[in-house]
């Protein structure tokens, strides 16, 4: 059976939280805060995921204006199905559904800095941040 590529909005934090750590994004995530990945997820406007046989193993989580911009802030695929394009058909499906008109953005884990630019997206040397403080 092919991996089915969804939107979940109801995504839950349990779940979201077991991707987060088979994926390794869960190093730069609060995954032990389910409080907090519940409040992240209700605030997100497209949730998309990808499930083999139900089992969920990619998630992208973005926020969006629908109109001019879209910040992809989570994309995590099970280690176990990496390499396999999973990434790109989320983050796909996420720049879809947030239009045509949007430019997606988002900040690579150190580790995936290389994944993008072999998926087609342009590296932007000119984002700046005020990092969180917790």
């Amino acid at each position: 059976m092919p991996i089915q590529i969804s939107f979940e909005p109801s995504l839950t934090a349990e779940e979201f939280r077991d991707v987060l750590v088979v994926s390794t994004l869960a190093e730069r995530r609060p995954a032990d805060d389910l409080a907090r990945l519940r409040t992240m997820l209700c605030n997100s406007n497209v949730i998309v995921t990808a499930r083999d046989s139900g089992k969920l193993v990619g998630v992208s989580r973005a926020i969006t204006d629908f109109a001019y911009c879209c910040y992809l802030s989570d994309l995590a695929v099970d280690v176990a199905y990496q390499k396999q394009g999973i990434g790109k058909r989320l983050i796909e499906e996420t720049h879809k559904a947030a239009g045509d008109g949007t430019t997606l953005i988002l900040l690579a884990a150190p580790a995936a800095e290389t994944y993008y630019p072999r998926i087609g997206m342009k590296h932007m040397p000119n984002c700046w941040a005020i990092p969180r403080k917790m």
